[in-house]
């Protein structure tokens, strides 16, 4: 049974500047019980397409086509029926959170829907089990993790039982543990309740494997929709883009694999093995790992560092050690809530530790007067990249922090120099975001989740953006969820626990 049909929708934001449209005549449809990610390069219309879907989070601009829910046109639905039959989870789960305990937060919905107290208590006692939120039931929402904040986000969502489930990059800001945590969430109620699922997602690799079928934007146009194996063999590397591949479809193709000839394109790992296990054999189990020599002087040293958020609370860094040599690229990995971002504002001096050291190129935090810490020496990128934009317009960001594109150092962003920073997609906020930080001209770059929202094209941009910098002598310390990205651009990793 189709319960979602879109035809030949096109949207352009109010007052935009450009004769580019956010969406131009895409159309696809889902069935019943079907799982479908929406796949597509950063600013592709990902975000725009899932709100549009969903009328009281529409954008507000210029739209046209046709969108029928439930055999009906969107706009017809009354509200009562459009909030509780089509759930939206964020990107950014604090988006979504309004109330300061995991219990109100889980009734809030049915409340405003007017649902009886009786009837709100037991669901709140069957979607909590469902979870497996027994333990945080009780919480403030505040001292949840990212990974139970976005679980919280989802269960909230489905205490209305949805008959649509719209997911904008949910699984971004979660570490690897959760992801697997989440999608397992996400898959029992596609598989056991038949819960409709559109998801868009950059990370294809955790989620291809659930998916029924695939729709795949690409400059705002909708440009494969099928079957998910179908996409790879009709569409190939020209449309999706070789780093936005899952890594068994990597290798399928840069091992010589013909996608018109074979039968399956590997999805997983356990088909890539497999794969490789027929085609090439598997005599090679590992790789040496080869000694990296570091410079002697330390461009971070944090020793016994202990910090806590309120007196009574409890130490997030506890004794921690930490040093980072100059010209170093290191990566800090870990749970969510192990500590990551606070190490990091730490280290920049936006939070102060009640005990231990820390020194940045061999001075004391309190040895850096009248901001000299923020010039030429330390910029962090902050994990929330609105934190960082202070004008009206991208093209003023870049002007008024000194951005020069004769450093060597090219950010794209051609075409976005007249949108405000929020109306722009969230790799290229982050890409803005880091080119603000790198016009500073530091010795010491901390990244706090850098490929968030990131495509895999932009995830190259990005890694070559830190092999510049790192050849220039800058040493760069790196939050990050993503592990592959981590092995790939790190002279050393460091995981956080406890």
């Amino acid at each position: 049974m189709e319960i979602l049909k879109v035809e030949g929708l096109t949207f352009s934001y109010a007052a935009s500047h450009e004769t580019k449209k956010s969406l131009n005549g895409v159309s696809f449809s889902a069935n019943e019980g079907e799982f479908i990610v929406v796949s597509g390069g950063t600013g592709s219309g990902k975000s725009t397409l899932l709100r549009a879907l969903k009328r009281e989070l529409c954008p507000n601009g210029t739209l046209s086509g046709k969108i029928t829910v439930f055999g009906r046109d969107r706009d017809t639905l009354d509200a009562k029926s459009s909030a509780a039959a089509i759930g939206f989870v964020p990107q950014h789960p604090e988006e979504a959170i309004v109330t300061d305990r995991v219990s109100h937060e889980l009734c809030f919905g049915l409340e405003n829907l007017g649902v009886a107290p009786d009837t709100i208590r037991r669901r709140a006692a069957e979607t909590a089990a469902f979870f497996g939120m027994n333990e945080i039931y009780s919480c403030d929402t505040s001292s949840l993790s990212g990974g139970q904040k976005q679980m919280l986000v989802l269960a909230s969502v489905m205490i209305m039982r949805p008959k649509l489930l719209l997911l904008d990059e949910p699984t971004s800001e979660l570490d690897p543990i959760s992801v697997g945590s989440f999608l397992s969430s996400l898959s029992r109620l596609n598989r056991e309740l038949g819960l409709t699922i559109i998801m868009a997602e950059h990370r294809l690799e955790d989620v291809l494997y659930l998916a029924d079928k695939m729709l795949i934007l690409k400059d705002s146009e909708s440009v494969f929709f099928g079957d998910v194996n179908d996409a790879f063999k009709k569409c190939g590397q020209e449309d999706l883009g070789i780093h936005d591949m899952p890594s068994p479809v990597r290798l399928f193709f840069e091992t010589g694999g013909d996608p018109l000839t074979c039968g399956k394109i590997p999805l997983t790992v356990r088909e890539g093995r497999k794969y490789i296990t027929e085609s090439f054999g598997d005599s090679t189990k590992s790789l040496e790992v080869p000694e990296k020599p570091h410079e002697t002087e330390a461009a971070l040293l944090m020793k016994n560092v202990c910090f806590r958020y309120t007196r009574d609370g409890r130490d997030i860094l506890k004794g921690l050690d930490l040093t980072v040599y100059s010209g170093q690229c290191v990566s800090l990995v870990g749970g969510n809530g192990a500590g990551k971002s606070t190490c990091l504002s730490a280290a920049a001096g936006v939070l102060k530790p009640y005990a231990g050291k820390i020194e940045v190129f061999g001075k004391k935090l309190s040895e850096y007067k009248n901001g000299s810490l923020y010039t030429g020496c330390v910029s962090l990128l902050p994990q929330n990249t609105e934190a960082c934009f202070l004008y009206n317009t991208v093209g003023e960001e870049l002007s008024r922090c000194g951005y020069d594109k004769s450093t060597g150092i090219d950010f794209d962003f051609d075409g976005l120099l007249e949108r405000h920073p929020y109306d722009i997609s969230g790799g290229e906020a982050q890409m803005l975001a880091l080119a603000k930080a790198v016009s500073r001209s530091p010795r010491l770059l901390l990244l706090d989740e850098p490929t968030k929202g990131l495509d895999g094209s932009m995830k190259e941009v990005m890694k070559g953006v830190i092999s510049e910098l790192k050849g220039r002598g800058v040493t760069i310390l790196a939050v990050t969820h993503d592990i592959e990205f981590a092995a790939e651009i790190s002279d050393t990793i460091s995981m956080l626990f406890d």
